[in-house]
């Protein structure tokens, strides 16, 4: 018996294969001279600027690299 016209199945990607998307880490001080701000870094710095507060920095997606 033979297969049937028009099956066709998807070969699957390794994970080898697939590009890995990596952002870079910015603070507060990068997010206030932005030349184009985002939500995500304008709420992060409206929380740094507040007493006591204590930030390790968000990804920037104006800096998306693939590797």
């Amino acid at each position: 018996m033979s297969k049937g016209k028009g099956k066709v199945t998807k070969k699957k990607q390794l994970p080898n294969d697939r590009k890995q998307l990596i952002y870079k880490l910015v603070l507060s001080d990068t997010c206030a001279v932005c030349k184009t701000p985002c939500a995500r870094g304008m709420n992060y710095l409206a929380r740094m600027q507040e007493p006591g507060a204590v930030g390790k920095g968000i990804p920037c997606i104006l800096t998306k690299t693939y590797v």
